[in-house]
């Protein structure tokens, strides 16, 4: 019997607008209502996770920063977090400026970035349709560098840097892991995300990479979890489309990779799922928690 389900945001929950599908709702709330702990795992800050949270039902415990923090709804405040060391976070970004590439800070609350590209830009979009309260903070400053500098008390979860070149971009990273007491996350594919402006469609795509403190990831923050809750590993599924994902796919018990997912994430799955447009999740759920559903 599954006792917990981790469930990634962006390419697993959230379809390519951004937008939970009222299937994918309804089956996590039944499972909720079943006595799951459905928890959201996901790269974005804890007050994007939050809003998406409570908007599913899943609002108990919730993984942001690519599992650097732990937020525990009752107590209303984080119970884990591996945050990037200040000092650290300043050399990454020292690089990036050197090196003319795009990069953006991610704090508990907050998206720190110097311009509206790449990831920021698709949450700027994403933003556009959500009321006041619900809203990615983003914080646009003229020198991340000095920002940084200045905020002594900024807790930094991740730094996510991004270019359109396959060719500058993994010679930034190699620079990059060379920096002590941080792990950088391989990905070798593209990115991409799709804007909607009236009734037109626009694709951002782009190389991405996302730095952290070491040995922060998914499944980390999920053993802590599941130790607090008394949870053997094999009673967790996991549900995920990318590299961030793959820790708490081989983790769990039933690790599975979304349709849309990254091949090297199909490898380590147990199984696939239906895409993110097509309420891959709530088919996971209907199978293995309700057992209605011959194949997922």
């Amino acid at each position: 019997m599954y006792k917990l389900i981790a469930i990634d945001l962006d390419g697993t929950l959230l379809n390519s607008y951004g937008n939970v599908s009222s299937e994918d709702k309804t089956q996590i709330k039944r499972a909720v209502e079943q006595g799951v702990e459905v928890v959201l795992t996901s790269g974005r800050v804890t007050d994007s996770v939050e809003n998406i949270a409570k908007e599913v039902g899943a609002d108990r415990f919730l993984i942001s920063g690519n599992g650097a923090t732990i937020f525990d709804f009752q107590e209303n405040k984080p119970i884990y977090d591996r945050f990037i060391e200040r000092k650290k976070a300043l050399q990454i970004i020292k690089l990036c400026e050197e090196n003319s590439i795009f990069y953006n800070i991610y704090t508990e609350d907050m998206i720190i970035a110097e311009s509206l590209n790449y990831n920021v830009l698709f949450y700027h979009s994403e933003n556009s349709r959500k009321p006041e309260g619900k809203k990615t903070n983003i914080n646009i400053v003229k020198n991340i560098y000095e920002y940084v500098k200045e905020k002594e008390d900024l807790k930094i979860s991740k730094i996510t840097v991004c270019d359109e070149s396959n060719i500058i971009f993994p010679r930034i990273l190699e620079k990059i892991k060379k920096i002590k007491n941080v792990d950088v996350l391989e990905v070798a594919h593209m990115s991409r995300k799709i804007i909607k402006s009236g009734t037109e469609e626009y694709d951002i795509t782009y190389y991405y990479s996302e730095i952290s403190s070491q040995n922060v990831n998914k499944w980390t923050a999920i053993q802590f979890l599941i130790q607090k809750l008394g949870i053997q590993p094999e009673e967790v599924i996991a549900i995920g489309d990318n590299m961030n994902d793959i820790s708490m796919l081989k983790g769990a018990g039933l690790g599975v990779a979304m349709a849309n997912s990254a091949p090297v994430v199909k490898e380590v799955a147990n199984i696939i799922t239906q895409n993110n447009n097509e309420n891959g999740v709530a088919k996971v759920i209907q199978q293995y928690i309700f057992h209605e559903k011959e194949n997922v």
